[in-house]
């Protein structure tokens, strides 16, 4: 009897796995179930992983993508975890590869995973293009996106710039194992490293969420009360940081410098409590590498290196209609 619940048992855990693969090979399926007449088939089926899926960075880059996709008549998933978790990424993209799509385009955001996991991908055949963070020593056939180190030494250069005197600075930033993170702190100390008057206090993560830089941004004005400017490192720690420094009334004491131009940074540009931002391309980066994986597919020789423009924006730069494009800032 014991003999035969342990087969029974046996058999529901290897019917319960087939089916959940089945479900999860399914879901990157995107040809209908039973097409009609009219259907043509695309050209290209591509799966976009992307580090966190309701994310407004990450919508932009969808949005440039998905005009790549329909311009050129490519099937294209979009998909990625709810909230930034290596795991879930990460397995996302091996469901991608079991489904056997023509190219996957995605993160490398660790580097001591990413590359194994690209290299096993790229081991299928399946073409990899790592976009807004690289992992250089994998497999992948180029990268797409910001030069990370470069847009971190921007923002070094526009605190020197932007401040006089001694500067004492606190960086909230994305994740400490996120590889563009790493760069963008890396280049921001490198800019301001032959300068005597300013100096990184402290450096706090905020999990990519406004509500994490928040609380590290007032745990930081606590730990360390002499502190007068911030640098964030990621699409919505300037915005946490700069909600906090309005509830102590301390916007008009403290320089902030952030990443990207989310509407609700532009509008704190606007009113004068952001200081700075790094402007980057999410829409580009997006439309970009779909056009890349195109080629690719196609035999076309590609640059292993695809970077997209990144400039500082500061209220100045701005206008009274200033508008969002799909690519990023407009003036009118």
């Amino acid at each position: 009897m014991a003999r035969w619940i342990y087969v029974i048992g046996g058999l529901l855990v290897t019917v319960t796995f087939s089916f959940f693969l089945f479900c999860s090979v399914r879901a990157f399926n995107l040809t209908p179930d039973r097409p009609s007449a009219s259907y043509k088939a695309p050209d290209y089926r591509f799966v976009l992983v992307t580090e966190e899926v309701d994310n407004d960075y990450w919508r932009l880059v969808e949005k440039g993508a998905r005009a790549a996709a329909e311009k050129h008549h490519v099937s294209l998933q979009y998909t990625g975890p709810k909230q930034a978790n290596l795991d879930e990424h990460m397995k996302m993209i091996e469901m991608a590869a079991a489904s056997k799509v023509d190219g996957i385009i995605a993160q490398g955001l660790n580097q001591e995973v990413s590359p194994t996991i690209i290299n096993r991908v790229s081991e299928k055949g399946i073409p990899f293009l790592t976009i807004d963070t690289d992992a250089p020593e994998s497999k992948r056939v180029a990268y797409v996106g910001t030069d990370n180190y470069y847009a971190g030494f921007l923002a070094g250069q526009a605190l020197l710039k932007d401040t006089e005197g001694e500067v004492k600075v606190g960086i909230i930033t994305g994740r400490y194992d996120s590889a563009n993170q790493k760069l963008r702190v890396e280049g921001f100390k490198d800019a301001i490293k032959g300068s005597d008057r300013v100096n990184v206090v402290a450096i706090a993560e905020s999990q990519i969420t406004r509500i994490q830089a928040a609380e590290k941004t007032y745990e930081m004005i606590k730990d360390y009360p002499d502190v007068n400017a911030f640098y964030g490192t990621s699409a919505l720690d300037a915005i946490g940081i700069v909600q906090v420094l309005e509830s102590i009334g301390m916007t008009d004491r403290v320089y902030v410098i952030g990443f990207d131009v989310l509407p609700e940074t532009l509008q704190l540009l606007k009113e004068g409590k952001l200081e700075a931002t790094v402007e980057q391309k999410p829409y580009e980066m997006g439309y970009d590498a779909v056009e890349l994986m195109i080629q690719v597919l196609e035999g076309d020789k590609v640059s292993t290196y695809h970077h997209t423009m990144t400039d500082v924006v500061r209220q100045k730069d701005l206008t009274e209609t200033e508008t969002m494009t799909p690519g990023g800032m407009k003036q009118q």
